[in-house]
């Protein structure tokens, strides 16, 4: 296919980029052939959900244990309390919006930041407007987990650069929705999943289009085009465990080479998106172990 047709080919051939593809999908194939998906596959995308919701609200500033998550009714007592619940609101509904998302992208980004924000917000499923302020991405530090190896970085961590105005946020929705409605239909499906999700997050990061909650918004993106893109279509592989796991430090780097727009940086989000992706598969692995030997 020719990159004309398909703006986001020529980061599937950026340097490192076909090698995280490949290692990504062979993981994801290993975790579907597991024998505990053949019998019991609800229950591990329903486990999957509710262990990325808790990663997802864990880098948006609540760190909840897994238990405390499953065990609370009520997340309305104070702002961590509100994090949770709308990372868990958000991956309950999420899978449920793929037809949606196919025509109309946009439309599915307010409904996740109306399940985040509740319909009693004014904002809530509408842009942020000119002159309103927008909640910081990384507002907790994450250390990476002792299981994950990661390389020592000593450059300063780069600050991210204020949100864009209200009226390039507009239009860069628009482009990326054009884009991806367009692969829904028929157009651009020889770029590969992880690239197409690693763009959709990194631009939501990058936009910043609500005033709160867009790191969830952005990750639930990510998974919604996993699920579409047929990579990952039962939803059981939570790439905001991974994300969680290589800690923000990584994360906020990994960002800035999205944001920096060089081919070095696109392709080193990238590579990290799969990674975060593989972490993901290991955790439902580990799910399935578990299921396996009956202690789930």
């Amino acid at each position: 296919m020719s990159t004309g047709t398909d703006p986001l080919a020529p980061l599937a051939q950026l340097p490192g980029v076909p090698d995280a593809v490949a290692e990504v999908r062979k993981a994801v194939d290993r975790l579907y052939g597991h024998r505990v998906m053949r019998r019991r596959a609800a229950e591990v995308t329903s486990e999957s959900a509710l262990r990325g919701a808790r990663a997802s609200a864990a880098l948006a500033g609540a760190d909840w244990p897994l238990e405390e998550v499953r065990r609370r009714s009520d997340f309305s007592a104070d702002t961590e309390a509100r994090t949770v619940g709308a990372a868990l609101r958000i991956a309950a509904e999420a899978g449920q919006l793929l037809s949606i998302w196919r025509h109309s992208p946009l439309q599915v980004l307010a409904r996740l930041h109306l399940l985040a924000v509740g319909d009693g917000e004014p904002s809530a499923g509408r842009p942020r407007r000119a002159g309103e302020g927008v909640e910081d991405l990384f507002p907790l530090e994450l250390e990476p987990v002792e299981s994950v190896e990661t390389v020592r970085v000593d450059e300063p961590l780069p600050a991210l650069p204020p949100a864009p105005g209200a009226e390039e946020v507009a239009a860069r929705l628009d482009q990326l929705s054009r884009l991806l409605v367009a692969r829904a239909e028929g157009q651009g499906v020889g770029t590969p999943a992880l690239v197409v999700a690693s763009v959709v997050h990194g631009e939501l990061l990058a936009l910043r289009p609500f005033g709160a909650y867009n790191g969830v918004i952005a990750r639930a993106a990510q998974r919604i085009v996993l699920l579409a893109e047929g990579l990952d279509p039962k939803s059981i592989c939570p790439a905001e465990v991974g994300l969680a796991e290589l800690g923000t430090d990584a994360y906020r780097r990994a960002l800035a080479g999205y944001l920096a727009g060089t081919p070095e940086g696109m392709a080193a989000w990238i590579a990290h998106c799969g990674r975060a992706l593989r972490l993901g598969v290991r955790e439902s692995t580990a799910v399935c172990e578990a299921m396996q030997r009956g202690m789930v």
